[in-house]
């Protein structure tokens, strides 16, 4: 799938998502939640690494970039503590 259909796929999905969500009045976050949601961040995490490491480079930017969605969103919602490396860190 070239780039800009897959950009393309996932702009109409968030479209459709947030044109019909409704929010649960009853929530109830437990850390096997969380534990869940970490499972989705680090298989996100390994689909990109296997994607880049066969050149399929779209793919694997999604992968990853669903991985730091999922992240930023525990993080906002006060559920997880850490902070992203600065870039001298990324260079180690």
């Amino acid at each position: 799938m070239s780039i800009i259909k897959l950009v393309s796929k996932y702009i109409i999905s968030a479209e459709k998502v947030l044109k019909d969500i409704k929010i649960n009045d009853e929530i109830n976050i437990t850390s096997d939640n969380i534990n869940n949601i970490i499972k989705y961040i680090e298989d996100y995490l390994k689909d990109a690494k296997y994607y880049r490491d066969q050149k399929k480079f779209e793919t694997s930017l999604t992968s990853i970039a669903y991985c730091e969605g999922l992240l930023d969103a525990l993080k906002l919602m006060g559920l997880v503590n850490f902070d992203w490396p600065n870039n001298a860190e990324k260079k180690k």
